[in-house]
């Protein structure tokens, strides 16, 4: 008796002619089931499962539709920053969103804090398109993934690239009724503790001047913010200690807050340009005693889960509606691209809005 012979493994084309149907109601079985009815998705389905067909060869979709069905988000972060800061799990998690009905897979393309280089790289990342997650504006990796003629969607910061495609807050107006909480509860004793505010790596004090050459404008547009309102209630800005750290983790965060409270002491309030800031100065606090909000009033800035839960007073920003808002213009952009559309006259820009959480770590100023 002659053996069994395995059966060939299916294609597109064999399906369809087994089930009766065009080759484009297979492939829209997996790639927009959205087209076709339920009970006719899970046929083909099924057939393809009995038969070993894996689906649509995803590199011979690419080659006939000129798509590589993949987005770039390049940050100027170590990669772990994308999983442990709540503010990017966050906007990373609306840009996934974003992709939903698209196929389009997400290239991290973190190139760490902190290059100096000023010669530009070649980016060998196959990608349909960019979103330049907050990165400075002389950065070289900015001008090249320009380079790479490519649609670019620029998210926070730079501001200033009036051609290309930009979401993010007014950042100055954001931060304006989280130090004017402190002012209404009679603090006049304030320090600024902020992420970095430049490529070059400077962790310790920071002079008013400093902030006129500062070149990641989302930190710098933030503290020039909270001065303004200081400025308005009669705190000049020389009075005002501001400590960066480079990193914006846990631990620099700490030793942030260790800093600035070490150099002032008489300090009663510190606004932080971050959330992940504000942890650190509540940790410091715990650590050495120090009552907040009785002793110390404390404000953040961005609105993450983990503060709403300690009860920080901050700035909410919608950071998974910045990555879907992200998403879904660098996906028009693509798709004009590959359809010949002529480009805008102008650059889509999009502004959203932000909320004040007050929160529990802000109260009147202790007496003496």
């Amino acid at each position: 008796m002659a053996p069994d012979h395995p059966r060939p493994r299916g294609t597109l084309a064999s399906l369809a002619a087994e089930l009766g149907v065009s080759r484009t109601t297979v492939s829209n079985a997996y790639n927009q089931p959205d087209q076709l009815s339920a009970s006719l998705r899970e046929r083909i389905l099924a057939v393809a499962a009995a038969r070993g067909y894996p689906g649509p060869n995803p590199t011979a979709r690419s080659l006939r539709t000129s798509r590589v069905g993949s987005v770039g988000v390049l940050m100027t972060e170590h990669l772990s920053y994308a999983f442990e800061d709540h503010a990017s799990v966050d906007f990373l998690a609306g840009l996934a969103e974003s992709s939903y009905g698209t196929e389009n897979a997400l290239t991290l393309v973190p190139v760490g804090p902190g290059d100096d280089s000023s010669t530009a790289p070649v980016f060998r990342t196959v990608v349909d398109g960019f979103v330049i997650y907050s990165v400075a504006n002389e950065d070289p990796h900015l001008a090249a993934a320009r380079a790479t003629g490519l649609p670019l969607v620029i998210c926070d910061q730079p501001y200033d690239t009036k051609d290309l495609a930009y979401v993010g807050i007014d950042d100055h107006q954001a931060i304006a009724p989280a130090v004017r909480a402190l002012v209404e509860q009679g603090h006049r004793r304030i320090g600024i503790l902020a992420k970095r505010l430049t490529r070059t790596r400077h962790d310790g004090a920071v002079a008013p001047a400093d902030l006129d050459t500062a070149g990641l404008h989302v930190q710098r547009a933030r503290i020039l913010g909270a001065l303004d309102v200081l400025a308005a209630a009669g705190i000049d800005a020389e009075r005002v200690p501001i400590v960066a750290r480079h990193h914006n983790d846990h631990d620099t965060a700490v030793d942030g807050a260790r800093e600035l409270l070490d150099a002032h002491p008489e300090l009663t309030a510190v606004v932080c340009t971050t959330d992940s800031m504000a942890f650190g100065v509540l940790d410091l606090a715990r650590q050495r005693g120090i009552d907040v909000p009785g002793d110390l009033s404390v404000t953040g800035f961005d609105g993450v889960e983990l503060a709403r839960q300690r009860g920080l007073t901050t700035v909410s920003q919608p950071m998974r509606a910045k990555g879907a808002a992200a998403g879904q213009i660098l996906n028009e952009l693509i798709d004009a691209r590959l359809t010949g559309t002529p480009p805008a006259t102008t650059a889509p820009r999009k502004i959203l809005p932000t909320h004040f959480l007050p929160g529990t770590t802000v109260a009147p100023v202790p007496e003496n």
